[in-house]
């Protein structure tokens, strides 16, 4: 694999758990108090279903859907990342991530068992496309404006390479 690459997907994976902290605070700090909706288990669901893990306690329960929200952020900023590598940044490259992975997570967990989307009402559907939207807004903004391009703080993406033009 090439290094520029995986260096890019692995900035994209910080920058996705970064957006899934921006995402998380949204939530429980606007969008939950808004629609008093409650927190929501879907990733741990996902995990249990696909990992075949079961814990065992509440306790484990709540900690396995916090690694698995973290680790599916993780996974949305890697997409970021092979876009931005492709050449896309900013608003085209979150709207691209965006519809391909929120694409496939419906369909995928609608596969799987764990979605019933024709099911879902209108507030629903504007609930899950915002709060997600969220997320891969911010993890744009993290990985264009804050990661960088060599992968330090503040670093530019007009060829800064270790604190050096390359």
């Amino acid at each position: 694999m090439d290094q520029m690459f995986a260096a890019t997907v692995g900035r994209g994976v910080l920058s996705g758990v970064g957006g899934t902290v921006v995402m998380t605070a949204f939530q429980e700090l606007i969008e939950m108090p808004l629609t008093g909706r409650s927190e929501s288990y879907a990733p741990a669901n996902f995990a249990e279903k696909t990992l075949k893990v079961h814990p065992t306690s509440r306790r484990g329960r709540k900690q396995l859907n916090w690694m698995t929200h973290f680790a599916l952020g993780g996974m949305w900023g890697a997409a970021y990342g092979v876009a931005a590598h492709a050449g896309l940044r900013g608003p085209q490259a979150v709207v691209v991530v965006f519809a391909s992975v929120y694409t496939g997570d419906v369909v995928l967990n609608t596969a799987l068992g764990l979605y019933a989307p024709t099911t879902w009402s209108r507030r629903d559907w504007v609930i899950d496309i915002v709060d997600k939207l969220v997320q891969a807004a911010a993890t744009g903004v993290l990985f264009d404006q804050v990661i960088g391009r060599d992968g330090t703080p503040g670093a530019q993406l007009s060829g800064v390479v270790g604190g050096r033009r390359a």
